[in-house]
C-alpha cells in the first residue's frame, strides 16, 4: 500500500540504506494518526527484504506482498523481526495495558543474543516509545548506547519533547506532519474503498490531517451528526428539544465512539462559525470555544456525565444563532 504525504521522510531513509549509512535509530516524530507506524513497518520490512537474496524491485520502501520477507511478517513469524506495542489487560482483554513494560523491552535480548536467521539484518518496532515505562526507557537506552551490529530501531514518537534526552541524542529524528486534503483523501480511499466522495470528504474534515484519525471515525455517519450541529448554530434550539435528543442519542453506551467525535466537532464548529464573524460577536465566539474547548477536553479524563456534556456544548452551539440573520 502507497503511505501518502511522507515522500520526504521515505526519500531520507532511503538515501540513508542506498548510502550503507543506515543509522541504528531513527526517531519517528509527530502527531498521532498521520502514518508513522506504517512508514516504521514500511521501513522495517524494506531493511529486511533488502539484506535477502531476493532484492524488492519496488521504489521506496515499498515491497511486493509475494516477496518473503512480506508473507512473514504478515504470519507474524519472521525471526528477525520484534514489534513492541501495549498489550491487552489480562483481566480486561478489551482494554490495553497503560505502558510498554520493562519485560517486553528485555525479551528484545531473545533477538539479540543469536545471529540473524534471514539475512544479515534485524529489526525493531517500538510503538510508541511514549508508552514506555521508565523502568523499560532505561532498559531501551542500553541498547541504543550499545546497539547490536546490523540492527534498526524504528520508534514511533508522538511527543519527542517528553523523551529521556539520552534517547533522543542516540536516535536520528524523522519529521512527519499533517497531510494534506490531497494526500487525506487518497489514503481514507485507499483503506477504505467502498466510501463513496461524501463519506471520504466528511473523514478528510474530521481528521484533520492524520489520515489514522479519521478513519477511526469511518462508519459514525460524520455527515449526520455535522448536520445536527449546524442545525444548532443555523437555528437556535429556544425549546431545548434538539440538543435534548442529541443528548440522549450519545449518552447511550453503543454511541461512545459518536460521542467522542461529537467532544472534536462542536469546538471546531465554533472555529468555522467564528471566521465569520466580528467586533463582539467575534469575541463572544471565542469565549465559547474556549469554554467548549475545556468541557470536550475534560470530559474523558474526569469521566463526566455524556449526556449532561453533550447537552451544555450543544448549548453552547446554539447560543451562536442569530435571529436577526433569519429570513
Amino acid at each position: 500500500m502507497t503511505l501518502y504525504g511522507h515522500d520526504d521522510a521515505i526519500a531520507q531513509f532511503r538515501a540513508a540504506m542506498d548510502a550503507e549509512t543506515l543509522h541504528h535509530a531513527w526517531l519517528l516524530a509527530g502527531p498521532r494518526g498521520v502514518g508513522k507506524a506504517r512508514f516504521a513497518d514500511m521501513a522495517a520490512r524494506r531493511v529486511l527484504a533488502e539484506a535477502t537474496s531476493v532484492k524488492p524491485v519496488e521504489e521506496g520502501l515499498v515491497v511486493s506482498p509475494d516477496h518473503p520477507t512480506a508473507h512473514l511478517l504478515k504470519a507474524g513469524s519472521h525471526p528477525d523481526f520484534r514489534r513492541l506495542e501495549r498489550l491487552s489487560r489480562d483481566k480486561k482483554p478489551d482494554e490495553l495495558a497503560r505502558n510498554i513494560t520493562i519485560a517486553q523491552v528485555r525479551s528484545l535480548q531473545s533477538l539479540f543474543g543469536s545471529r540473524p536467521s534471514m539475512s544479515d539484518w534485524r529489526a525493531v518496532v517500538i510503538d510508541a516509545i511514549d508508552d514506555l515505562e521508565r523502568s523499560a526507557a532505561n532498559a531501551l537506552l542500553k541498547n541504543l548506547e550499545e546497539p547490536p551490529p546490523n540492527c534498526v530501531f524504528l520508534l514511533v514518537c508522538h511527543n519527542p519533547g517528553r523523551l529521556l534526552p539520552t534517547i533522543r541524542s542516540r536516535c536520528r529524528m524523522l519529521r512527519f506532519r499533517r497531510l494534506s486534503d490531497d494526500d487525506m483523501t487518497s489514503a481514507i480511499a485507499q483503506a477504505e474503498p467502498t466510501l463513496d466522495s461524501e463519506g471520504i470528504a466528511a473523514l478528510v474534515r474530521a481528521g484533520r490531517g492524520a489520515p489514522g484519525q479519521a478513519l477511526g471515525f469511518a462508519g459514525l455517519d460524520i455527515a449526520d451528526l455535522d448536520a445536527a450541529i449546524a442545525a444548532l448554530i443555523a437555528r437556535g434550539d429556544a425549546g431545548n428539544a434538539r440538543r435534548a435528543a442529541l443528548a440522549q442519542s450519545l449518552s447511550l453506551k453503543a454511541a461512545l465512539p459518536r460521542y467522542e467525535l461529537f467532544l472534536q466537532r462542536a469546538p471546531s464548529a465554533i472555529v468555522r462559525h467564528a471566521r465569520r464573524l466580528d467586533g463582539r460577536a467575534l469575541a463572544r465566539a471565542i469565549a465559547l470555544w474556549e469554554q467548549a474547548g475545556a468541557l470536550a477536553g475534560s470530559a474523558p479524563r474526569q469521566s463526566l456525565d455524556p449526556q449532561a456534556t453533550v447537552f451544555t456544548l450543544a448549548g453552547m452551539l446554539a447560543s451562536l444563532h442569530e435571529p436577526e440573520h433569519d429570513s
